[in-house]
């Protein structure tokens, strides 16, 4: 059984208001997941199940076949989803000219681009992994947050006591105390063990993984978005999504409320709720995912119309698959993508200027010159606007950057 363990929280000498004031908290210990059975009633297990079947035929869905932009943008769209539910809200103008662009982006854009790179880490490490380690989850949160104004704080367990809500001096308040200290390493190690399994429904796994890594809270920040990174390193780990990592993030942020109601009722011994939720929210991915595959299969075919249907090996009909992926873009990043000469990248990026598929735009201090697609930029944020409608609550629309806001950032 899950246990509470009493502690003293230390008031500070000269401190003031709540940091002044010594008082006995509890912390929650959950318990080991390693070896862990667990029976669902025949209706979750049916959900769960639902669930992976949705996933896998997105992965092999004939429309979507040849579309490999739309793996990177999913990646990007549950990257930004999950940065927005830490409060890290940024459109995808702003994204892409980070991702081109690093030395220019902002503290905002750097822990956004960040995420998107600790999410190419839990692709690759489910794809290479038979088992997983601590270790390696360690370097999840390194690689988030490189870079930022946080790095000394990346790949380090916490050593000492956190909280979630409250107050931010101490835990007198807290809607939610993790485990002290002393136990997150052995119960890393469990989580980790269990990751490894290759016997569980893989869906039922990451909604367990997910939420236990949620309780053990192991790090001083970025808990939530390792935590989700974590579901696709099981998902590609069991070969569940070999191609195209489904936005479960979006659909969690759209339901905040039930997210965190789930993830207590995972806390409270109530495993099937949470993983109903969590089925759920896949399911609902799936469908988010094929609709922004046929949405950009859709503008590519434009983009080929008003270019003049270049032919199907010319650097400008490579360049209109590689904009999907990348759409801001300068005529280096072009010429070494396409494998190409800087003459002919070059030529291609000024046919597409031609034809309003690209417009020049300017990045960082010096000015650097480069393209944007803007139908593809307004796509995206467009897709995240119509994705945050909630989609089994009745919470209202969360906003969503670019949106009827009159400004490109």
């Amino acid at each position: 059984m899950p246990r509470t363990v009493r502690l003293l929280w230390e008031g500070h000498a000269g401190g003031y208001g709540e940091s002044a004031h010594t008082f006995a908290y509890e912390a929650f210990v959950p318990d080991p997941v390693s070896s862990i059975d667990p029976v669902f009633p025949l209706s979750v297990a049916e959900s769960i199940a639902e669930a992976e079947r949705a996933v896998r035929d997105l992965d092999v869905a004939r429309e979507l076949s040849g579309l490999e932009a739309l793996s990177r943008q999913l990646l990007r769209a549950e990257s930004v989803a999950s940065s927005k539910i830490e409060g890290l809200r940024l459109s995808h103008r702003r994204l892409a000219k980070a991702v081109l662009d690093p030395a220019a982006a902002d503290r905002t854009a750097r822990g956004v681009v960040g995420n998107v790179l600790a999410m190419e880490q839990a692709i690759q490490l489910g794809a290479r992994a038979d088992t997983v380690a601590t270790e390696d989850l360690l370097e999840l949160h390194r690689i988030l947050f490189a870079g930022t104004e946080d790095e000394r704080f990346g790949g380090r367990i916490r050593d000492r006591q956190n909280w979630i809500g409250g107050s931010s001096v101490s835990p007198r308040r807290a809607e939610f105390i993790p485990p002290p200290a002393s136990e997150v390493r052995p119960l890393l190690d469990d989580l980790c063990t269990f990751i490894s399994r290759s016997d569980l429904p893989p869906v039922a796994q990451a909604a367990i993984a997910h939420a236990q890594f949620e309780t053990i809270h192991p790090f001083a920040d970025g808990n939530g978005r390792v935590g989700r990174a974590l579901i696709h390193v099981i998902l590609r780990r069991r070969a569940v999504a070999p191609r195209f990592v489904p936005p479960i993030s979006l659909v969690l942020v759209a339901n905040a409320s039930a997210y965190v109601e789930g993830l207590i009722l995972y806390r409270t011994g109530d495993l099937a709720g949470w993983a109903t939720r969590f089925a759920h929210a896949l399911r609902d991915s799936t469908v988010l995912a094929a609709r922004l595959g046929e949405a950009l299969a859709g503008l590519q075919a434009a983009w080929r119309e008003v270019a003049g249907r270049p032919r199907r090996t010319s650097a400008t009909q490579r360049l209109i698959g590689l904009l999907a992926a990348r759409p801001v873009i300068d005529i280096n990043t072009a010429a070494s993508q396409l494998g190409v000469s800087y003459p002919q990248a070059r030529e291609a990026v000024l046919r597409l200027e031609g034809a309003k598929v690209l417009r020049p735009v300017t990045i960082g201090r010096k000015r650097n010159r480069a393209w944007e697609a803007p139908a593809l930029l307004d796509l995206l944020d467009e897709f995240e606007f119509e994705a945050l409608t909630p989609t089994r609550t009745g919470e209202p629309r969360r906003p969503s950057p670019g949106k009827g806001s009159g400004r490109r950032s």
